[in-house]
């Protein structure tokens, strides 16, 4: 007869947390849109203390994420560079909702999150501002690269040689009369904005619609998304732009941190203008 090998206490204990935590994982992952302790704690058939404490400790290590001033959790974003996969629309929107919501709130206008996709932008989060005058954006919609905000800054931060050959084969349509349909000027205007940081469209999408933008890089410092904050032009004058660009940039830079980007914080905390 062969003896059986006990294995240590320990090492049963270590396994158990183990299995435990895992279990929280796939629970976090199938609440798709946030999961909160009463979820997971039900979901698993974990007692809400043991719960409680495997979740803040996979925050802690970066597997999930606790939204600020929430009580939802979501998937952090260390489970998808394990996996080597990029992030996709949603899982983008998911990141950056927090920072729409603060910023809207603080510029008082709608906000928005943009991404690169077949040659143009395509919005995948947005927020609305509340008042009867307002610019109203919708989830999926796609933009022209020449003229908004978004777009400039998508292309700005592009590899060289990409760049290079999206310049050349752009049409540049006319939308408004401040539509810059020169390609050398539209050149001249990516050189500035990678210059400057931001953005600005000045009615040259939509006529009375003014927006600035900045970019969001990743961890490895690749612009990943852009974000920008929009209004009509009675109230986004061009004093109101400059008094919010710094809240946009400084969004952008902490979504930057959010994301793995050195010096970015994780919560958007914001410097009133």
């Amino acid at each position: 007869m062969v003896d059986r090998i006990k294995e240590p206490v320990a090492e049963r204990s270590t396994h158990q947390s183990l299995g435990r935590g895992l279990r929280v994982l796939e629970a976090v992952a199938a609440l798709s849109g946030g999961a909160t302790l009463a979820d997971v704690a039900r979901r698993t058939a974990l007692a809400r203390s043991t719960t409680h404490y495997l979740m803040q400790a996979l925050v802690a290590h970066g597997y999930l994420h606790q939204q600020p001033n929430e009580r939802s959790y979501q998937l952090g974003l260390k489970v998808f560079r394990l996996a080597g996969h990029p992030l996709n629309s949603e899982q983008i929107a998911t990141t950056a909702m927090p920072f729409l919501n603060e910023l809207s709130r603080l510029t008082h206008e709608s906000v928005a999150v943009g991404i690169f996709r077949d040659d143009a932008v395509t919005l995948v989060a947005t927020r609305d501002t509340e008042g009867p005058v307002r610019v109203v954006q919708s989830v999926g919609a796609q933009r022209p690269i020449h003229c908004t905000g978004l777009g400039k800054v998508l292309v700005a931060w592009l590899p060289a040689l990409e760049r290079s050959r999206l310049v050349a084969e752009l049409q540049l349509k006319k939308h408004t009369p401040k539509t810059i349909i020169q390609r050398a000027a539209f050149e001249r205007e990516l050189r500035r904005v990678r210059s400057s940081g931001y953005a600005v469209d000045d009615e040259e999408f939509v006529a009375g619609v003014r927006c600035v933008a900045a970019p969001v890089f990743n961890e490895s410092g690749e612009i990943i998304m852009a974000i920008s904050a929009i209004g009509p032009k009675q109230r986004m004058t061009h004093q109101r732009l400059r008094e919010c660009r710094p809240l946009v940039l400084t969004c952008a830079r902490q979504l930057s941190g959010r994301l793995g980007t050195s010096g970015g914080g994780l919560v958007p905390t914001f410097v009133r203008c």
